[in-house]
């Protein structure tokens, strides 16, 4: 792994351009791993093992899955009718949709209604649910369908991680060592074989800090040109409006029309940049160093509030050009009705709606659990079990409701992350605060702002009822600090043999250890069925309610 970047101009400068501009991009730009094409194609390969094990049985379990019992209609709800309709049930039978749809009905699946009575009040965004009904609209309203865009945003999740990680060390090498622990990680694998909306808020995070990493190089590599030339006096050169940074505002937009917590990350990425420029101005050795960083931040408006917003609004158009979405009649009955404002007025006070609601839900349910216990996973939640009196799943075969007298089989889908990898986060997080505090090292700091921005919000929601699987917008960045401490044990390129066969050998062990523990926990997060005893070892936490 390449060295920490100099946060000082330390080194007496060339008086020629040419020298000015060579010092520079020591400096500033640390080149990229020239090991075409394997810095391609071994991403590539880890993501396509990954995908494989995501696509493989993904139909399985053959029912609703936890919360697809919102999304899965809600989805086929956006194609048939553009917004969410209320589905059909009785006081005999709540889950009569559900039934219907398990038969292969695709109709007569919503409440008769007319208007804006139809629309179902639905307290999150639309993005996944769009993405989700992608899905549907290929394979139709089964297992497969409302699954199978989740499988492909898991899986490219796994190629950004292989690219982003590869970017922040210099090492094709250990990116591929990223995107195998993300393929490996259990609470991943099951989000990226299940239709609810958790997948696509990870996928569009990580990919906006993957655009803001690539920002970040470019924008260094024209700031040594510039300060080459002597260009902008003691402040340094403008470097104008970034595509990157652009793209960056679009993702951010995109993560929030899926999940509205990802606006947390709009600020933290903000600071991140604001931190990046002050910091290659401060390398590069200009006076005004800070100044100079400041100036650029004139386009965050841009780029982080009005992109992200304008993204957001577009992504309720189907509830705006359609007549029959919840609350889409609220400002004309309440006095507003120019056209475009009433709309726009119609969806404020939806999302006032919405987000008090989501602030406020404080509901019990048995597998709920608060932030603090999401590192150590000491309440995975039980997205699917069912128990059986013979190996075969099917209804023929369920447990009564008392529970099998002789011997029994189970079927679950645990949402639980591989243990080796969040357990060595809490190490390799605790060692990146160390190092960021005495080395200012930014791959430390970056890392650590992005577990804050999806962890730390939460806190404060003591009341509020949570899931261990919200963590998922932020393992991304949990695998980055095992990648950074990885690098580190490594040894750099230019260590001698010994040193690197030795790092090498606990890199590896360590990769090794959690292919097998994926494996050992496979049957209780792809809804294997296996003996009640078997299921039973796999329990290891009990205290309380533990992981059963």
């Amino acid at each position: 792994m390449w060295p920490m970047m100099g946060t000082e101009a330390g080194l007496a400068a060339p008086a020629d351009e040419a020298g000015r501009l060579s010092a520079l991009r020591a400096r500033l730009a640390a080149p990229m791993p020239d090991d075409r094409p394997w810095g391609w194609l071994g991403p590539l390969l880890v993501t396509a093992f990954g995908a494989w094990l995501r696509c493989y049985r993904l139909a399985v379990p053959r029912a609703f899955v936890f919360d697809e019992t919102y999304y899965a209609k809600d989805a086929w709800s956006i194609l048939q009718h553009g917004v969410e309709w209320n589905y059909v049930s009785s006081s005999a039978n709540p889950n009569l949709a559900n039934d219907l749809i398990l038969q292969g009905h695709t109709t007569g699946l919503w409440a008769a209604c007319s208007g804006s009575s139809c629309g179902e009040y639905v307290v999150q965004p639309e993005v996944g649910k769009e993405l989700i009904a992608v899905g549907e609209w290929l394979f139709g309203l089964n297992s497969l369908g409302w699954r199978f865009s989740s499988a492909v945003f898991g899986s490219l999740a796994i190629l950004l991680m292989c690219r982003i990680a590869r970017r922040m060390t210099r090492s094709t090498l250990l990116g591929c060592v990223a995107g195998l622990l993300m393929a490996l990680d259990g609470l991943e694998f099951v989000l990226s074989r299940t239709g609810i909306l958790d997948i696509f808020l990870m996928f569009f995070i990580l990919a906006a800090f993957g655009c803001l990493l690539i920002d970040r190089d470019k924008s260094r590599a024209a700031l040594a040109e510039g300060v080459a030339r002597r260009a902008g006096g003691d402040t340094g050169p403008r470097l104008g409006l970034r595509k990157w940074q652009l793209a960056c505002g679009v993702l951010l937009g995109l993560a929030v029309g899926t999940k509205w917590i990802a606006g947390w990350y709009i600020i933290a990425f903000a600071m991140l940049f604001i931190g990046w420029e002050i910091g290659a101005r401060r390398a590069a050795g200009l006076p005004s160093f800070v100044r100079g960083a400041l100036r650029e931040a004139i386009w965050l408006p841009l780029t982080f509030i009005v992109i992200p917003l304008v993204v957001y609004v577009a992504t309720w158009s189907n509830w705006l050009l359609t007549s029959t979405g919840y609350d889409r009649d609220y400002g004309k009955t309440h006095g507003v009705t120019t056209p475009v404002i009433s709309a726009l007025y119609s969806l404020y006070e939806y999302h006032r709606e919405a987000i008090g609601f989501g602030l406020g839900l404080s509901t019990p349910h048995p597998y709920q659990s608060q932030p603090w216990d999401w590192l150590l996973i000491t309440r995975p939640v039980a997205f699917f079990y069912q128990s059986y009196r013979g190996p075969v799943a099917g209804p023929q075969y369920y447990c009564p409701s008392g529970g099998c007298t002789g011997a029994s089989w189970s079927q679950e889908v645990l949402a639980i992350g591989t243990p080796l990898i969040w357990w060595s986060a809490i190490l390799a997080l605790l060692f990146c605060l160390g190092w960021w505090l005495l080395h200012r090292d930014w791959r430390a700091g970056a890392v650590l702002l992005g577990v804050i921005a999806g962890w730390g919000p939460w806190w404060p929601l003591v009341t509020r009822t949570k899931f261990y699987y919200y963590a998922l917008e932020f393992e991304p960045f949990l695998i980055l600090s095992i990648v950074l401490c990885l690098g580190l044990i490594l040894g750099p390129a230019t260590a001698s043999v010994r040193r690197r066969s030795i790092g090498a050998g606990i890199v590896g062990a360590y990769v090794l250890a959690t292919l097998i523990m994926f494996w050992y926990f496979y049957p209780i997060i792809a809804a294997k069925v296996i003996t009640y005893p078997d299921w039973l070892s796999h329990m290891w936490y009990r205290i309380g309610k533990g992981w059963i």
